[in-house]
């Protein structure tokens, strides 16, 4: 925005600082005409015929009075001038700061030394936001680059089909377009997580009354085929968690949670146990499943985009696209929650969501259905290769 040259701030304090000093000087003055040489009088003898009146004190008291303001002036005006460029050295700084960080320069720091006040909070401020902004914008191009290299691959491989069909005419169609649909089907997976995943960083979703246990049940619903045909139970306990949000963005991160949850589990007889329950103002979703044992530190990076550690990967034929967690950790945050990971001590791993709540007098929802159960499988039902 263009705007037209101004005063700066630094000549506006020298100038206030001045007239302020002039002010305090005239005030002065008039204190000592209002209250001194108004009780002189106009002329008066003493005991030698000569004493001193109001015409001889104004004569004496008005050059010297106009000499002290013209110093005060120009006392005011040099003393301002310093004092407003030492006052405002800092904010020189945090602007040169700013100007760095708008030219792409993100890793530098103002760090101003001394004691608290408004502008080191300012400092302290920025520099905050500063390292917020190089962690999200390293972030994001990390994300930019791994998403690159995802949709890259299923593309590479759907043109090396086409070449080989195009050279080989005898080669079998059915198996090409078997594989062909199979790696689309990976790229638009891809590509809908990477949307869902975007919208729900950005936040502009509307908000609606949800009940975390009704979303919990349609999820299972929907992933009851897939838990039957690995062997795993799937138990939905607890009861009302209402919070306010996107009921759709809400629907995948808990269907992301316990799909999660069935492929990642023992190759038999395994359990997915999903949990909701409302403490206070706070509804909580728990999703825990069996499985092999996790590495502490593994835990940590199972949110981030495209990470699939080694313990974590699927043994089907589908490895995933690398973002479920991490669309329910978007999702989490963009409804101003919190998502804890923690690995199960007997093997698996225990998810728990918390969101904002809302009361039962400002949501009155339907009764929670009671809880969807899959029969236990038999001991000659199929085994599910383990991960």
């Amino acid at each position: 925005m263009r705007r037209r040259p101004g005063l700066s701030v630094r000549l506006k304090l020298t100038l206030s600082y001045a007239g302020f000093l002039a002010v305090a000087g005239a005030l002065l003055l008039a204190v000592v005409w209002g209250f001194l040489l108004r009780y002189v009088p106009d002329n008066s003898q003493g005991l030698l015929g000569v004493a001193p009146n109001r015409y001889l004190l104004v004569r004496t008291f008005a050059p010297a009075a106009a000499m002290a303001m013209a110093f005060l002036l120009v006392f005011g005006l040099v003393g301002g001038w310093i004092l407003a460029g030492r006052m405002l050295a800092p904010l020189t700084r945090i602007t040169a700061a700013t100007r760095a960080a708008g030219n792409g320069s993100l890793s530098h720091r103002i760090r101003l030394a001394g004691r608290q006040d408004e502008f080191r909070e300012l400092s302290d401020a920025f520099d905050a936001m500063l390292e917020q902004l190089e962690s999200h914008v390293a972030e994001q191009r990390r994300f930019a680059a791994n998403a690159s290299h995802e949709l890259r691959t299923p593309l590479a491989v759907s043109r090396t089909l086409l070449d080989v069909a195009r050279k080989d005419p005898t080669r079998d169609q059915a198996e090409l377009l078997a594989r062909l649909q199979t790696v689309n089907t990976r790229a638009i997976d891809l590509t809908e997580a990477l949307l869902l995943l975007s919208r729900s960083d950005r936040g502009n979703f509307g908000r609606e009354h949800v009940d975390l246990s009704l979303v919990a049940e349609e999820a299972v619903e929907t992933l009851l085929a897939l838990a039957e045909g690995r062997g795993i139970t799937l138990d939905v306990t607890g009861g009302a968690a209402r919070t306010s949000g996107s009921g759709e963005l809400l629907l995948r991160m808990v269907t992301n949670l316990v799909q999660n949850a069935i492929v990642h589990n023992q190759p038999l007889g395994g359990t997915v146990t999903v949990h909701t329950e409302a403490y206070g103002d706070t509804s909580v979703l728990r999703v825990e499943n069996t499985g092999p044992r996790l590495a502490p530190d593994l835990v940590p990076t199972l949110t981030e985009p495209f990470q699939r550690g080694a313990e974590r990967v699927r043994g089907d034929e589908h490895a995933g696209v690398g973002l479920g967690l991490a669309i329910v950790h978007s999702v989490v945050r963009a409804h101003d929650g919190t998502l804890d990971l923690a690995p199960r001590p007997t093997g698996g791993l225990a998810v728990t969501v918390r969101l904002p709540g809302i009361s039962t007098k400002e949501s009155a929802g339907p009764p929670a259905r009671p809880g969807i159960t899959t029969p236990k499988p038999c001991a000659s039902a199929p085994r599910t290769p383990p991960r």
